[in-house]
């Protein structure tokens, strides 16, 4: 088993319809630990983030808004497994920049 450190995703801009981030690659249990949001917009923005296909049993943030010129921090740890997905998108296109830090554990 190996574990491995590392950004999972970003910076990337968030756009205004759902878009996959990140997929646990096979054989791999993936820990979300911190996710980094920043509004880089003079106004207010809303963003979802969902573990699985977007729908609300599946969201672990939804349409939360992010002050003009803020950012929103989110820690885990959120287990995903292999093939699971993480999703986003936001109520302005363009304007919220994500990063995802973890862990990948390759099994066997």
């Amino acid at each position: 088993m190996s574990r491995t450190w590392k950004r999972l995703a970003g910076p990337l801009l968030i756009t205004n319809s759902v878009v996959t981030r990140y997929t646990v690659p096979a054989s791999t249990t993936a820990i979300v630990r911190h996710i980094h949001i920043s509004n880089t917009s003079a106004g207010a923005a809303t963003v979802t983030v969902s573990i699985g296909a977007d729908a609300a049993g599946t969201r672990i943030l939804d349409a939360i808004s992010i002050p003009a010129s803020g950012q929103l921090d989110l820690y885990g740890p959120y287990v995903m497994v292999a093939a699971e997905i993480l999703q986003t998108n936001a109520g302005t296109t363009n304007v919220l920049n994500i990063t995802i830090n973890g862990e990948e554990i390759t099994l066997g």
